[in-house]
């Protein structure tokens, strides 16, 4: 019997993939394993996007294992559904996070949230670049979503979706049993919050993702039980508060790179404005190419499918490899190297079919996050502050390690106000290069 490469994930994380397509000829496209007890295909590339995105050969429902859906996403979300439901529940989604005027509405308030947390940082404050990024995405997107609450309640609410997050991809580990607990709280909080809406206690803006919820109505126009209206309402919060992670990552490249964190600190001086700014979110967007939140995603063969001469029957699992796609050499020139410049005067991202950080395809039809906009603006916004020359971020702890999922630098970047109000330098004045998960120091 062939060996089960599921245990290889849990081992290896972020280098899965690679340890798969060693297995491969150079640049195939996909590679056959097996995965949770099942035939499957690891797949990458433009093709493979394609493949793993089409609602009438792939299925989505049942694929994820079921602690890290329930976890995670909760139970009954849209990520769990296809077809027709998933297309109508998707449709809200795309109403309250990914129009242009609701990325508008949060941006402003993406700058308070970080000026706070540089006034903070200047007065001498000692969270890191991730605990800051939790606090300032949690409080601007639970106010741009309509929750009521003063800002230290919303800041905890957000430390337990963050926990959720850090710890759902660690079934065999205590911090599992922290994020269901962290679950159950959130559920019944969003829950009577959605309760309270439709009981006329609470009067959230129309077009807030709180009143989008408590008013969906489902392809039988009734509306969602109260508890799954909650669970979508975290799934419109929850993963702005997940960009953090990549917050860290920025912290981490900023501090190896001066010349990058120069001239994002001259733009947003220039600009007055740490929000917007197209050389800031350049740098966003190649942290979101290099440092995906998961290594992979799992779908359902709904009938044979075939790429690149590898088959796989009805019933098998089709794996796509985010990472690998993100960093493929047939996508990308030198695909290793850290390079925002590749990202200059790109408008349209979702054209690049191989960028996948929030997943491929369309908004609207496919499986791709529809907060995708935000995540970029919010980012941008952390990188604008953290390029700030009156901070330093220092060292310790840059490292990351490579077989944790969801995975970051180890001290979530410390940043403290600079004595000397300089830019920032590495140790020896060197600067590392290359993929974040390939640095000096990653394990």
């Amino acid at each position: 019997m062939a060996i089960d490469d599921s245990v290889s994930l849990l081992t290896r994380g972020y280098g899965f993939g690679a340890h798969i397509w060693r297995r491969a000829s150079d640049g195939a496209r996909a590679v056959p394993m097996r995965f949770l007890f099942q035939d499957a295909l690891l797949v990458r590339g433009s093709a493979a996007v394609d493949l793993f995105y089409d609602g009438e050969r792939i299925a989505r429902h049942g694929a994820m294992p079921a602690i890290v859906q329930q976890t995670l996403f909760g139970d009954g979300s849209v990520h769990s559904l296809d077809g027709d439901e998933h297309r109508h529940r998707k449709a809200t989604f795309l109403d309250v996070a990914y129009e242009d005027e609701q990325v508008a509405r949060l941006t402003p308030l993406f700058a308070e949230e970080w000026q706070r947390e540089l006034d903070a940082w200047l007065a001498g404050g000692r969270r890191s670049a991730y605990d800051a990024a939790v606090g300032a995405f949690g409080r601007a997107s639970m106010r741009w979503a309509g929750l009521p609450g003063t800002a230290d309640a919303k800041t905890r609410w957000a430390a337990r979706l963050a926990q959720v997050v850090d710890g759902f991809g660690a079934p065999y580990s205590p911090e599992y049993l922290l994020a269901a607990t962290n679950r159950w709280w959130s559920d019944r909080h969003a829950e009577r919050l959605i309760r309270a809406v439709r009981a006329g206690e609470l009067e959230p803006a129309e077009g807030t993702a709180l009143y989008e919820w408590a008013w969906h109505r489902d392809r039988s126009a009734l509306l969602l039980p109260a508890a799954t209206a909650g669970v979508e309402l975290q799934n419109s919060i929850r993963p702005m508060i997940a960009v953090a992670r990549f917050v860290a990552f920025a912290a981490a490249e900023l501090h190896d790179r001066p010349e990058w964190r120069d001239r994002i600190a001259d733009e947003a001086r220039t600009r007055g404005s740490l929000v917007d700014g197209p050389v800031a979110i350049a740098f966003a967007q190649e942290i979101r190419r290099t440092a995906p939140f998961v290594p992979m995603l799992p779908g359902w063969a709904t009938e044979d499918v075939e790429l690149d001469g590898e088959r796989l029957a009805a019933g098998g699992r089709v794996v796509l490899d985010i990472l690998g796609t993100d960093t493929d050499e047939a996508s990308w020139s030198e695909p290793e190297r850290f390079d925002p410049t590749r990202f200059l005067g790109v408008d349209d991202y979702e054209a690049i079919r191989t960028f996948i950080p929030h997943g491929g395809a369309d908004p609207a039809t496919g499986h791709r996050c529809p907060g995708e906009k935000l995540a970029i603006a919010g980012l941008a916004a952390a990188v604008a502050t953290l390029s700030d020359p009156r901070l330093t971020v220092l060292d310790e702890g840059l490292g990351v390690n490579r077989r944790r999922l969801p995975t970051k630098p180890a001290s979530g970047g410390k940043v403290r106000a600079s004595r000397a109000g300089g830019a920032v330098r590495t140790g020896g004045g060197t600067v590392r290069s290359g993929c974040p998960f390939h640095r000096a120091g990653a394990h």
